[in-house]
C-alpha cells in the first residue's frame, strides 16, 4: 500500500486522524521527529480513536533514518508551491506521500531532497495558505487507492 510521512508535525489531532486514516486505507503512517506532541496526548488519542492499534505507524528520528528505512522508489511532496497537481500523478503501491508541519509546511531543503520524485499541490483558491493537513493527506491516499482500484477493500 501506500506510506504517507508526515515530516515534524504539531498538532497531535492531525495526527490523531492520519492514524486512522492508514488503519482504514491499509498505508503506512511514518512520522519523522520532532514531534510537537507525545503519544499520550489526548488529543491524539482522542482523534485516533481505537484505531491505534489497526494502524502500521512508525517514528523516525530524522529524515535520513526514514529513507534508510523506507527506501523509497518514488516520493512526492505535498507543497502549496508544487508543480504538478496530485491528479497528475500515477500512483503506485510503495509510494511516499510527505507532507510537512501544519505551520510552515516543507522547508526549501526537503522539497528538493534528491529522494523527492516531484513537489505535488492540491488545487486551492488563491490567497489561501493551506488546506489542513490530516485533510490533505487524506485527499492524496484517497486519490492513490483510487488509481489502484480500492485494492483490499469493501465497495
Amino acid at each position: 500500500m501506500f506510506r504517507i510521512l508526515f515530516h515534524s508535525p504539531e498538532i497531535p489531532g492531525n495526527t490523531g486522524n492520519a492514524i486512522r486514516l492508514a488503519a482504514i486505507t491499509g498505508a503506512e503512517l511514518h512520522l519523522v521527529e520532532p514531534l510537537g506532541f507525545d503519544f499520550s496526548d489526548a488529543k491524539l488519542r482522542r482523534a485516533g480513536l481505537d484505531y491505534h492499534d489497526l494502524a502500521v505507524v512508525t517514528v523516525h528520528p530524522d529524515l535520513d533514518a526514514a529513507w534508510e528505512a523506507l527506501h523509497p522508489e518514488r516520493v512526492f511532496a505535498f507543497t502549496s508551491d508544487g508543480e504538478r497537481s496530485y491528479t497528475e500523478i500515477d500512483y503506485r503501491p510503495g509510494d511516499v506521500l510527505m507532507f510537512g508541519r501544519e505551520s510552515v509546511g516543507l522547508s526549501e531543503e526537503t522539497k528538493h531532497d534528491p529522494h523527492v520524485t516531484a513537489r505535488v499541490r492540491l488545487p486551492m483558491l488563491p490567497a489561501l495558505r493551506s488546506l489542513n493537513l490530516a485533510n490533505a493527506a487524506s485527499i492524496a491516499v484517497y486519490e492513490a487507492w483510487r488509481q489502484q482500484g480500492f485494492a483490499g477493500a469493501k465497495l
